[in-house]
């Protein structure tokens, strides 16, 4: 007997997990949303720490939720993995219209406005506001809409700096004033994204590294003041401060 490819293995192991385990069973799409997210967590934590049989794992795990919820939409009679594995194949073949067609080379996010209502027609709902920062000028760029090098953000970010200091200055009057800061900071934040996405830098990637590299720091301050009888809680500033430049 011919061996099935291990693609149609794991879909018949869902189905069998469906119908004989109750916890699979009880599932739906809306149960399994929190799973998913936290699946695509732990296949950018393997990739982060460069072991690949734990990367191999996570990604089975990822695949696991793609193959459960196409399964559950079979039950439903919605679409099957066959559909969304066909959805799939033809949207990279629309998106590739130089190699799998006769049409010429064009930046995907020129044919995607195209079919989009506004900038952030698509987009996630609750996708991180860094990354949706970086989507919508990303979006913005493919149109045209774009600086033509990093000068221009550098400016921007200098420009924001100037307006968040002048708010920090202006006399506080509650409510108002704090939303005024929020706004000027917003700005700011908004051209640091524009700067790094301009110097080919993903800003997420970009601030955890700098997370990581805090933590490292902060914790070796930490091991040195207390091998110097220093508590941290209640050290000065200009201690900790000293510590610090050390450790760097």
């Amino acid at each position: 007997m011919q061996a099935k490819p291990p693609l149609e293995d794991t879909l018949a192991l869902v189905r069998d997990l469906r119908a004989r385990c109750d916890w699979d069973a009880a599932q739906t799409h809306e149960s399994l949303r929190p799973y998913v997210i936290e699946e695509a967590f732990e296949v950018d934590d393997a990739i982060r720490s460069g072991e690949d049989v734990r990367l191999r794992e996570e990604l089975g795990d990822l695949l696991f939720q793609v193959l459960f919820h196409s399964v559950i939409g079979e039950e439903r009679g919605a679409f099957t993995f066959a559909d969304v594995a066909n959805g799939f194949v033809t949207k990279m073949k629309a998106r590739h219209p130089h190699l799998y067609g006769d049409g010429a080379k064009q930046p995907w996010e020129q044919m995607k406005a195209r079919k989009r209502t506004d900038v952030a027609d698509g987009l996630p709902a609750n996708l991180p506001a860094l990354h949706r920062a970086f989507r919508l000028q990303d979006r913005a760029a493919g149109v045209g809409f774009d600086w033509p090098d990093v000068e221009g953000p550098i400016q921007k970010i200098e420009e924001e700096l100037t307006e968040v200091r002048a708010e920090l200055a202006a006399p506080s009057d509650g409510p108002a004033a704090t939303e005024r800061l929020e706004d000027e900071l917003g700005d700011l934040l908004f051209s640091v994204v524009n700067l790094c996405r301009k110097a080919g830098v993903h800003p997420s990637l970009a601030l955890d590294r700098a997370n990581q590299k805090f933590s490292r720091r902060f914790t070796a301050v930490e091991r040195v003041a207390a091998e110097r009888g220093l508590p941290v809680g209640k050290a000065a500033l200009e201690e900790l401060d000293a510590i610090w430049n050390e450790v760097k």
